[in-house]
């Protein structure tokens, strides 16, 4: 299957363990492939774009521009995906557009009547999470992303009817559960989602929202587990 390259964004998804890559357009997806290879995305990320572009008869010269997954989510997993995005636009000479991973969450449920809280699973006992209103079939955030325990999440939306979607809502079901308006989004759409990514970024690459390549960092919402050590 061939494709304009002018109207083509090559979107790629390593925030969580089931990463994914696709060949997006205004008018739907080219190409979309998933690898689920726990946190070792870098062992298969460039043999799947290449597959995908092979697939869609192009090369990456011929894209338009880059999307990635920023996070939050995995911070080995971002730093591979984000490594391995700003390469290919260096390379290709291409532009680079940052999706937020929750808001890619998000967009999976359009035209929701009630809010959609996005949860990933932090570990260590917390969640990223953010609140948006898909009602109009596009992401509107209602509360910004952050990491916050299950447990005051739950708390805080205890009295609001809520549809809830992402791994960390699966993890934590039981206890945002306790609230009886709580719904959860069915699990092929609890996953990011590169197709998504493409779709939010074409959007954003219309408005001229690109990053910079010398200062963009993952947005990790919390401080990564390993630090460098001080020198003596």
């Amino acid at each position: 299957m061939s494709a304009d390259g002018h109207d083509v964004i090559l979107a790629l998804d390593t925030a969580t363990p089931v990463g994914s890559v696709a060949l997006c357009t205004a008018e739907g997806i080219v190409v979309s492939r998933y690898f689920d290879v726990g946190l070792q995305h870098s062992q298969r990320l460039f043999g799947e774009v290449e597959a995908a572009l092979e697939a869609a008869d192009m090369d990456v010269g011929g894209v338009r521009a880059v999307a990635i997954a920023i996070g939050p989510g995995s911070f080995t997993g971002l730093r591979i995906g984000l490594s391995a995005a700003k390469g290919l636009c260096l390379a290709a000479l291409k532009d680079l557009v940052t999706v937020s991973t929750l808001e890619a969450l998000a967009a999976r449920l359009p035209f929701a009547r009630l809010p959609v809280c996005t949860v990933l699973d932090a570990r260590k006992r917390e969640v990223y999470a953010a609140l948006y209103d898909t009602a109009a079939g596009v992401p509107v955030a209602l509360a910004p992303p952050r990491a916050i325990a299950p447990a005051q999440l739950a708390r805080e939306r205890a009295n609001a009817a809520t549809i809830y979607t992402g791994d960390g809502a699966t993890t934590y079901r039981e206890l945002l559960a306790g609230n009886s308006t709580a719904q959860f989004a069915p699990l092929p759409c609890a996953r990011p989602d590169a197709g998504t990514i493409g779709w939010l970024a074409l959007s954003k690459l219309e408005k001229g929202q690109t990053a910079d390549l010398d200062s963009v960092e993952p947005e990790y919402l919390r401080p990564p587990d390993a630090r460098p050590l001080a020198r003596a």
